[in-house]
């Protein structure tokens, strides 16, 4: 499915969040408190924009390594990637969220934007990122949530179940791509219990702040 949307995909995210995608991967490497040094895995990196996020931070990170299991997202982020003159700074590798090709303690931050609620098993995945981490080392990761508000909830499940499905099919090409969204989201865990599977795969210092409206969650946790 992601292959089949990958020459859409970076237009569909910002058109139908009208852009405010872009301020969330902001928010999510400000978190991090780079210092410019940092090597950084962005786990599930798709077409690589989170992780271009993380070289363009003031000051942003020093490598970046970019994991991914499809390979047409990552063939667009390449590209990107080569446009930009960001491929000696940012590589990307084709492989499994739960079999990360990395050393332990080889990485001083994750980051995750959107992609770990599409992992099969999401504790193992967390093991893994605790794994790849130093000591202290820093995580941020962003999903989709289900706003708390109510009045902001009905209006977003509407949109979220009505509007972006048909946008998507219309944009994308793809008949299921755009209803696998909000059917994902919705049976991602709660806010709560995520920060449960990030603590019991050996993070500490785990918080949940909820962003615009409370439809983003960002995660932010360290190593012991």
């Amino acid at each position: 499915m992601f292959d089949a949307i990958a020459g859409r995909y970076d237009f569909l995210n910002h058109f139908l969040s009208a852009g405010i995608d872009r301020r969330w991967r902001r928010q999510a490497v400000r978190s991090l408190e780079l210092t410019g040094s940092e090597r950084v895995l962005d786990l599930c990196t798709g077409t690589a924009d989170l992780a271009i996020a993380l070289r363009a931070g003031h000051p942003g990170a020093a490598r970046v390594v970019g994991v991914d299991f499809s390979a047409a997202m990552l063939a667009v982020g390449r590209d990107k990637l080569r446009r930009r003159g960001l491929a000696d700074r940012i590589q990307v590798v084709r492989a499994d969220a739960t079999r990360v090709p990395l050393p332990d303690g080889s990485i001083d931050a994750v980051t995750v934007a959107f992609g770990i609620r599409n992992v099969d098993d999401t504790a193992a995945a967390c093991r893994e990122m605790a794994r790849v981490l130093v000591p202290g080392g820093r995580l941020a990761i962003l999903e989709f949530a289900v706003p708390t508000s109510r009045l902001f909830r009905s209006v977003y499940m509407w949109y979220f179940r009505h509007v972006l499905p048909r946008l998507g099919r219309l944009i994308s090409r793809h008949d299921l791509a755009y209803e696998y969204l909000p059917a994902s989201v919705g049976a991602f865990s709660s806010p709560t219990d995520f920060a449960a599977v990030l603590r019991q795969a050996g993070f500490v210092e785990v918080t949940a702040r909820p962003l615009t409206f409370g439809s983003v969650v960002l995660y932010n946790a360290r190593t012991p």
